[in-house]
């Protein structure tokens, strides 16, 4: 009995002594213990993913993948295997295993370091979250306490939803939702047993046990889980030896972006940080824009394309490097790999290099393609380039065009299709030295619908369709003949299309300002001028209206005045404005007289589906309006966005109207026929405006308007549509160099674009290949004309009223009030034209 009492107190000391010793370390290390609490409002780092209005992916930012994943969206079978294989007493032990603990604190008394843990996934919570990997008896101690803090906060199910989202698991992956897409590309749920299995047995070394690093250890450690899940009778023999036999298929896959944007992606990644700081990139905030995925898949299509076409017209210019002479030894395939391993791709700009050379055809190796035959249909067009103006002789044969060891850059191009299939050919192709942007908007709302900022966001950042600010040429001519109308002028008005002397005394030069073509026919009625951009009549009517009215006017469409010089050359277009500026100002023509502000962020989601902004775009209210909006003060600003607030009921906020529903109609008019022209064929009175490239659209709700600078430095098509608004541009970024000239190709068929450069030609085609998908998502518009507008049969050549009914005449819209009053005569036809410059017609 002595004995035993003495055991009794040797125990009850060392019970003392070692809850005393326990309460000492927690004394000691409380001041270094975290608040368990903040884990109740914990932010997981979850990349911030930017998608278009219909849930396509255009980007995401943020240095870890994480998809956050609530408790009843864990899959049954993986909270199975963590139990099973990392902490089989989870729902028994208050944060902390004790056996586990015996085992390892053995395990530390007979090696004298601490080679094995005894984490729950409670402690394996508390270490992620507060503390650091290190294994030092100090570190263990406190994820002990912090481990029994978290098992006293929350309850189990939070505890696995936290560690299921929070664990690391390689490759910049964490948690088991980001895992299940970096390995397998499938969401969470989608996940077959054995690849469950697989990612459960990952936390134990993440970098190394993961199938892509090693599919040896990564299938060792999925059948120790699976075989852990059989003896907690988690799984059946069956599940275990059918998961066990399979092959473990994995590759690292990359977020799935299904839109390129990038030009858009990055105006939202900016917007998102100036409004919600560095967080947003950890946010996993999802950030829907305005961009339309059809529309910006097809404005992407056919601005390169035009850019590339219009690049390769002008010539080749050489290859990109020289990687072996014709007397060297040829590099290797491993060779070949590693050179092209150090140039990007651009879009569908592949880097390739020439390997062999017979007659005609060339055989390359493509970066991630391999060794391709490149037939003469992809090359003939390489004639020699020599300067902007000028192009070498046509290639008779591939090596007038390259030679073997050359690191080329190759695209692949739709040749033709058999029996429904789709054919890809080969097409040699270059980085072009020019550039384009191309912006599309819906004119009603202002929502950005696709933007192109350049050739490739990879190769420049630089956005052009929102910070490149270059001359519109004719692309201004609308505005200024929508001043006119206002000030009273019609479509039937005549302006003297002649030749203008003017002596400038400042300068002691005269001014001369030039038709393109320099051909002059007389009086020209107001409706031909436009859609013919006649540049002397745009001086008169300019003229007619004032310039300083003029420039005042300019400002109603959002453009500030200080970019609309005080000079009588805005009328051919020598102010400067960005593409998006142009298509924000066309809308006003094409929703009838408002001012829409281009946005471009719909809306902003939380991470759990919190609605957290949602765009407020003034609507275009037209009757019963409660409020008159005034006009918008012109700023620099290319985007306005006004938020909503998410738990206030407010009035709508309306657009103001800028110009008169009748105004907007008439200019519209205009632009219609520097599409569809006028006139008859058959009675020898018909006409085209500049833009009639865009009848093969056969629309006839389409209009629009080319620009062209002097020298053709910038070439721009600006039209409208059902819907849509779309401007295209091609310019260099050196604004001192022209878009040149370019000369018949003796290897290409009829159908090549030849002589100077200039709006229809270089950015018109554009303009028409977007707005092809554009219009089909849209049935045909009848032309609805607005109340005050009538429509009366006048003569052709005065723009009076007639009896006739012959090709001699025509119908035209008026206002009404301001169409003509009198009846054409022989005396009028005959005292028309004019040469006298005191008495000429504006």
């Amino acid at each position: 009995m002595k004995f035993i009492k003495r055991l009794f107190i040797f125990a009850l000391i060392c019970i003392i002594l070692g809850v005393g010793t326990i309460f000492g370390f927690y004394l000691y290390v409380k001041p270094e213990l975290p608040d368990v609490a903040t884990l109740r409002d914990v932010k997981l780092q979850t990349p911030m993913q930017v998608f278009s209005q219909d849930g396509k992916l255009i980007s995401q930012f943020g240095e870890k993948r994480r998809i956050p994943v609530k408790y009843d969206e864990i899959p049954q079978h993986l909270i199975d295997a963590l139990i099973a294989t990392e902490d089989s007493r989870f729902y028994d032990h208050p944060g902390i295993d004790p056996i586990g603990i015996t085992r390892a604190a053995v395990v530390v008394a007979m090696s004298g370091s601490a080679k094995q843990g005894a984490s729950t996934i409670t402690q394996q919570l508390a270490r992620n979250f507060f503390l650091s990997n290190e294994k030092k008896i100090m570190r263990k101690i406190k994820e002990i306490f912090i481990a029994i803090h978290i098992e006293q906060l929350l309850s189990k199910q939070e505890i696995m939803e936290l560690y299921v989202n929070k664990i690391f698991l390689g490759h910049r992956s964490y948690g088991f939702g980001a895992a299940a897409r970096v390995y397998f590309g499938k969401d969470l749920k989608d996940l077959s047993l054995s690849e469950i299995a697989t990612l459960a047995g990952m936390p134990k070394a993440p970098s190394t046990m993961n199938p892509i690093y090693s599919l040896k250890r990564a299938t060792h450690r999925r059948n120790v889980v699976l075989q852990r899940m059989l003896d907690e009778k988690y799984i059946t023999q069956a599940e275990y030896e059918q998961a066990k036999s399979e092959t473990i298929l994995s590759k690292y896959h990359s977020a799935d972006i299904e839109l390129s944007a990038p030009y858009v992606a990055e105006l939202a990644r900016a917007w998102m940080v100036e409004r919600y700081g560095e967080e947003a990139y950890t946010s996993g905030m999802n950030i829907y824009t305005t961009v339309n995925a059809k529309l910006q898949k097809a404005a992407n299509d056919a601005a390169i394309n035009n850019l590339l076409a219009y690049d390769e017209r002008h010539g080749y210019r050489g290859a990109e490097k020289v990687l072996w002479q014709a007397d060297a030894t040829p590099f290797s395939t491993e060779d070949i790999k590693k050179a092209l391993r150090q140039y990007p791709t651009y879009g569908e700009l592949i880097p390739a290099v020439v390997t062999a050379i017979d007659g005609k055809t060339a055989t390359i190796y493509a970066k991630s393609s391999g060794q391709q035959q490149l037939d003469w249909n992809g090359m003939k067009w390489a004639r020699k380039f020599r300067t902007d103006e000028r192009q070498g002789a046509a290639p008779k044969k591939a090596s007038d065009i390259i030679a073997v060891g050359e690191l080329v850059w190759v695209r692949e191009v739709e040749s033709q299709q058999e029996e429904g299939d789709i054919v890809y050919d080969w097409h040699l192709s270059q980085v072009p030295n020019a550039n384009t942007a191309f912006v599309a908007m819906n004119p009603e709302n202002g929502a950005v619908l696709s933007m192109v900022g350049g050739f490739n966001f990879i190769h420049n950042k630089f956005n052009r369709a929102t910070q490149s600010v270059r001359q519109v040429g004719s692309g201004i001519k609308p505005f200024v003949y929508s001043a006119a109308i206002d000030k009273g002028m019609t479509l039937a008005s005549l302006i003297n299309d002649a030749p203008i002397n003017q002596w400038d005394q400042s300068q002691g030069t005269a001014w001369r300002p030039k038709n393109s073509p320099p051909t002059y026919v007389g009086p020209t009625r107001l409706r031909v001028g436009l859609a013919q951009s006649k540049n002397v009549m745009a001086v008169r009517v300019l003229r007619e209206v004032g310039l300083d009215e003029t420039r005042e006017y300019l400002t109603r469409f959002g453009f500030a005045i200080d970019d609309v010089p005080r000079s009588e050359t805005i009328a051919l277009g020598a102010g400067s404005l960005t593409p998006m500026k142009m298509a924000q100002g066309y809308s006003v023509f094409a929703n009838g007289g408002y001012y829409v502000e281009p946005y471009y962020i719909e809306k902003v989601v939380g991470p759990f589906g919190d609605l957290e902004y949602q765009a407020a775009p003034k609507a275009i209210c037209k009757q019963n309006c409660p409020t008159t909006p005034t006009a918008p003060a012109a700023n620099d600003n290319e985007f306005n966005e006004q938020d909503v607030a998410l738990t206030d009921s407010t009035e709508p906020q309306y657009a103001p109207q800028v110009i008169s529903e009748q105004t907007a109609f008439l200019v519209r008019e205009m632009l219609y026929s520097n599409v569809w022209g006028g006139g008859s064929w058959r009675d020898g009175t018909g006409w085209n405006g500049t833009g009639w490239r865009a009848q093969k659209l056969e629309r006839r709700d389409i209009g629009g308007k080319t620009g062209t600078t002097n020298d053709s430095k910038d070439a721009w098509y600006n039209g409208y549509g059902p819907g849509v608004v779309a401007v295209a541009w091609v310019g260099f970024d050196d604004h001192s160099r022209k878009l040149g000239r370019t000369s018949y190709n003796n290897n290409l068929g009829k159908k090549q674009t030849t002589g100077a450069e200039a709006g229809a030609k270089t950015a018109q085609p554009a303009w028409v290949d977007f707005m092809r998908t554009a219009v089909s998502l849209h049935a045909e518009e009848p032309k609805v004309i607005p109340p005050g507008i009538v429509r009366i049969r006048i003569d052709r050549d005065s723009g009076l009223l007639t009896t006739k009914s012959d090709g001699t005449t025509m119908f035209e819209y008026f206002r009404a009030g301001h169409q003509p009053k009198e009846y054409v005569s022989a005396e009028t036809t005959d005292t028309i034209y004019t040469t006298d410059e005191e008495e000429e017609l504006f």
